[in-house]
């Protein structure tokens, strides 16, 4: 079996390794994104993402892309409600058309930057089964197929269970004490008319200490729900979620003191309940340089989503590590040193800030403490 070699290779076609794809790109620099999904809509995106002035905002200008992104923006998604677990209302703020973090559905994000690079960059169906150095700052991938490639700089954008971050760091994520049950409820205007008041037309948060309850209303009318309960890491393995009706008894039973609107969230769930445990790399997690290789996303610093910053981060390593390879040319050890001593001084201050948040919700007083949070931020 012959081995193709591509200068640049990047591992996953994520947010991050699409901004860096998109980035090379227009500077002229070509490199080729392996994905180990079958194509571009075999799975479902979905989810929204509030993206920030400061980072993610920043990688569309430098991708060229910023006025696109003003097009797909959710109008109204920035309104956010904040709820004790009796469904008393303790903040709420609408979408006045101020705030620096507009909403906008990841799926349609990811194919605003698919659309954005030349035909045959992705390579679809590629899941890496690891990565060995072979000297002078070259790598070899192999693939679950069997097929390999090289490359004189690997990129690991390949999420939280990296493959490739095993070339620069021994680390793994670990649980946070957080679990998530999500589910969906569709059209909600139409069948779900009183959820769909209670969620309100943005995020949506329901908080008592220990549990919690985190909502979207989508683009298309649904409403994406996320139950979150502060428990053990094996909790989740003693839930059925092949049996929907007996995984949603399961969970109604840690919200039976809560509102009944809260719990018809649960009981009216359209489709499957997922479970989700809440992993994180350790705070300030980082790595000695490694000739040829680095990482970016959550391959080099997933947390908790509880600071809303891992899209956004993503995004901006990938332009930063595009602009850095762009800005150094011939000298690519000198712009990964630059690229990641920025890289690890912003993850730290942003795992900081999620596990603090994380606290902070699943903590005492979470409800006022959150309530102060949001109305001293700024935008």
């Amino acid at each position: 079996m012959t081995t193709a070699h591509h200068p640049i290779a990047i591992i996953g076609a994520g947010l991050g390794g699409l901004t860096l794809a998109r980035v090379l790109h227009i500077r002229g620099i070509q490199a080729a994104v392996f994905d180990l999904e079958a194509d571009r809509h075999v799975r479902t995106q979905g989810g929204m993402l509030d993206i920030h002035e400061e980072n993610g905002q920043l990688a569309l200008h430098a991708a060229g892309l910023y006025e696109p992104f003003r097009t797909i923006i959710h109008e109204g998604g920035e309104a956010m409600r904040l709820l004790d677990h009796h469904a008393n209302v303790v903040l709420q703020e609408p979408d006045d058309g101020t705030g620096g973090r507009p909403e906008v559905d990841r799926g349609r994000l990811r194919d605003l930057l698919l659309d954005s690079l030349p035909d045959g960059v992705i390579r679809w169906g590629a899941k890496a089964a690891g990565a060995r150095p072979l000297g002078d700052g070259r790598h070899e991938v192999t693939f679950a197929d069997g097929s390999t490639i090289t490359t004189d700089l690997l990129v690991g954008a390949d999420g939280a269970w990296s493959k490739i971050r095993p070339l620069v760091s021994a680390a793994h994520p670990a649980y946070t004490g957080i679990s998530f049950v999500e589910f969906d409820l569709l059209d909600a205007d139409t069948r779900h008319p009183d959820s769909a008041d209670l969620i309100g037309g943005g995020f949506f948060i329901a908080l008592d200490g220990t549990r919690g309850i985190l909502a979207h209303r989508e683009i298309d009318g649904s409403l994406h729900v996320c139950t979150a309960l502060r428990t053990e890491e094996d909790h989740l393995d003693g839930i059925d979620f092949t049996d929907t009706p007996a995984a949603k008894s399961a969970l109604l039973a840690h919200f039976t003191d809560w509102d009944a609107r809260f719990q018809t969230l649960i009981t009216e769930a359209d489709g499957p309940l997922t479970p989700r445990r809440i992993n994180a790399l350790p705070v300030g997690h980082r790595w000695d340089r490694v000739p040829g290789v680095t990482l970016l996303g959550d391959a080099a610093h997933v947390m908790s989503p509880f600071a809303g910053e891992g899209a956004n981060l993503a995004m901006l390593d990938g332009a930063e590590l595009g602009q850095a390879i762009a800005g150094h040319p011939g000298d690519i050890e000198n712009a990964l040193a630059a690229y990641e001593a920025a890289l690890f001084a912003r993850s730290e201050t942003s795992a900081t800030e999620s596990a603090a948040s994380l606290e902070l919700m699943f903590g005492p007083g979470a409800l006022t403490r959150l309530a102060e949070r949001f109305t001293d931020r700024p935008g």
